[in-house]
């Protein structure tokens, strides 16, 4: 699975390919709002631009969706590697920086380790779901899972 390096919080965690960042980040606890977008953000819908993320680097060129015309437009004058966390779907490995625009205790070295640090690529893919002939065939061998399966009033197998 793609993994997501928050940089400030010191935290990878694994997400499926084409997760919201933003969805996975309040999953996980990062906290990726500043005291305004705790007060009042537009729950994900690209209005508020509070969510905004720093991409450090990426594991593979286009590791999240391209901008949206909403962060175009949002993010006209701020630097070209801010994103909105609500509007990017994470497809491969990355590293972002949350709230960029606030100071980062020994900053420059947090980022220059995070660009270095190789990042796992994952699986580019959902994981497929096992289909009801599959486990039916895997549950055929096994007496004790059928006779479960099959005895449903309570009765002696």
């Amino acid at each position: 699975m793609p993994v997501i390096r928050f940089v400030r919080e010191g935290l990878e965690v694994e997400c499926f390919p084409g997760e919201n960042l933003r969805e996975v980040a309040l999953r996980e606890g990062v906290e990726i709002y500043g005291l305004k977008g705790k007060l009042g953000n537009c729950n994900g819908c690209g209005q508020c631009i509070t969510c905004f993320v720093g991409v450090v680097s990426e594991g593979v060129p286009g590791a999240l969706t391209g901008r949206t015309a909403v962060e175009e437009a949002k993010l006209r004058r701020r630097p070209q590697d801010w994103r909105l966390a609500c509007q990017a779907l994470v497809l491969h490995s990355v590293s972002v920086l949350t709230r960029p625009q606030v100071g980062l205790a020994d900053g420059a070295a947090r980022l220059e380790a995070a660009r270095q640090a190789p990042l796992p690529l994952g699986p580019v893919a959902w994981p497929e779901k096992e289909t009801e002939e599959e486990s039916l065939k895997e549950g055929a061998g096994d007496p004790g899972r059928v006779a479960s399966e099959t005895t449903t009033s309570g009765e002696a197998p």
